[in-house]
């Protein structure tokens, strides 16, 4: 699997996640200062909430632009197993069940299911408590995390 490839997917889904959130904020700005929607009274609180609204989808859209920022920075490493898991690695976990999941360690912003080849490969940042988890552990090392009630655990099958 690429790491490479898979950095290009996180910035593609991102770039389509910037395209919808500007035109929902262009939307509820147009709603906004649209005339039909000054308040007649005190109680008429169509365009004030569309302005709530496109304030929100303005925040949406920045945090979008820094996370494509980063992302296009970012340079993930080839593993070393003196470091462990490091920001960038690509891990194979298996559960108690012998279930497999594939996960891409990236910066913050990125986190989604990007498929590569037949194989479903969740990105998360260091930041997740399972990507907090994983860090410095090694091929053979036990991961475990706490998820409400239920501590899960993994055995570390794979690492590039």
């Amino acid at each position: 699997m690429d790491k490479s490839l898979l950095q290009q997917q996180v910035l593609e889904r991102l770039a389509e996640d910037l395209l919808q959130a500007e035109q929902a904020m262009r939307a509820a700005h147009e709603t906004a200062t649209h005339e039909e929607n000054i308040a007649e009274n005190k109680y008429d609180t169509l365009g004030l909430e569309a302005a709530y609204l496109a304030t929100g989808q303005a925040r949406r859209a920045e945090a979008i632009r820094q996370a494509m920022a980063i992302w296009r920075r970012f340079r993930p490493r080839p593993y070393d197993a003196s470091k462990g898991i490091e920001l960038g690695a690509l891990v194979c976990l298996v559960d108690s069940d012998d279930k497999q999941q594939q996960l891409f360690l990236g910066p913050d912003g990125g986190s989604m299911t990007l498929v590569s080849g037949a194989q479903l490969v969740q990105v998360i940042s260091s930041d997740a408590p399972l990507g907090r988890a994983m860090l410095g552990k090694c091929e053979g090392d036990e991961v475990s995390v706490q998820v409400a009630p239920i501590r899960q655990q993994f055995e570390v099958l794979r690492v590039h």
